[in-house]
């Protein structure tokens, strides 16, 4: 299990990672867009989200830092766009801890199946820390 570092850009996420990969001498990003996504019907995607970054990682000495936009009209505050990723391969320990971190706290996404892993989530707990819990494995 481990805690990843989890930056959300506004709009200009490539650009950071880009940099970020020359400035950290890795690997260059592999970007996936919103547009990438499979798409969900009662949520169509709109033009100006189809070209943003929906996900990419670098791996910055040893340490994997993760980055994404966020969709349009949602919330951005430059400084607060960092969250805490957990990522395990031991549904146990994400569920139950997910479950300790929202006491007290606000879920912002339910633990859940979605396209990339068998179960996702996403809580603030009670300091106003934002969490990411994505499971890792093939099979629950």
């Amino acid at each position: 299990m481990s805690v990843n570092v989890y930056l959300n850009f506004n709009g200009n996420c490539r650009a950071a990672a880009e940099y970020y990969a020359e400035v950290f001498e890795t690997e260059p990003p592999q970007i996936m867009t919103f547009a990438e996504a499979p798409p969900h019907p009662d949520y169509p995607l709109p033009e100006e989200a189809k070209d943003l970054v929906l996900h990419t990682r670098l791996t910055i000495d040893g340490s994997h830092v993760m980055f994404s936009d966020v969709f349009p009209n949602m919330p951005f505050v430059e400084g607060n766009n960092i969250t805490l990723a957990l990522v395990s391969d031991d549904p146990e320990k994400l569920m139950a801890r997910f479950h300790k971190l929202k006491e007290g706290g606000k879920v912002d996404m339910e633990l859940q199946e979605t396209f990339w892993s068998k179960l996702y989530g996403q809580v603030t707990d009670k300091f106003g820390i934002q969490w990411q819990f994505n499971y890792e494995g093939q099979e629950m």
